[in-house]
């Protein structure tokens, strides 16, 4: 899927630099909807203000991210690793 037109895969590698630690998953639905997943709960966010504040965080991680190829490779060497 990592080679359609309508896919963004992104691999952030255990050795990139962080601009912020990585904290609770969490999804951008769209840009008026943040899913936040927690240990009991999982929490929909429609305020504008926390919805702009979950686009900082995921545009800073998405700046460690890598893609294409290096996020391949990354993905079949762990795939690699599990399979042994």
């Amino acid at each position: 899927m990592s080679y359609l037109d309508t896919v963004l895969l992104g691999v952030v590698p255990f050795a990139a630099e962080l601009e912020l630690l990585i904290g609770n998953a969490f999804t951008m639905v769209d840009e008026r909807l943040v899913v936040v997943e927690d240990w009991h709960a999982e929490h929909w966010l429609d305020d504008t203000d926390a919805v702009a504040l979950h686009r900082k965080v995921w545009d800073a991680h998405a700046r460690s991210a890598v893609y294409g190829d290096d996020a391949r490779q990354i993905i079949e060497r762990a795939r690699r690793s599990l399979a042994d």
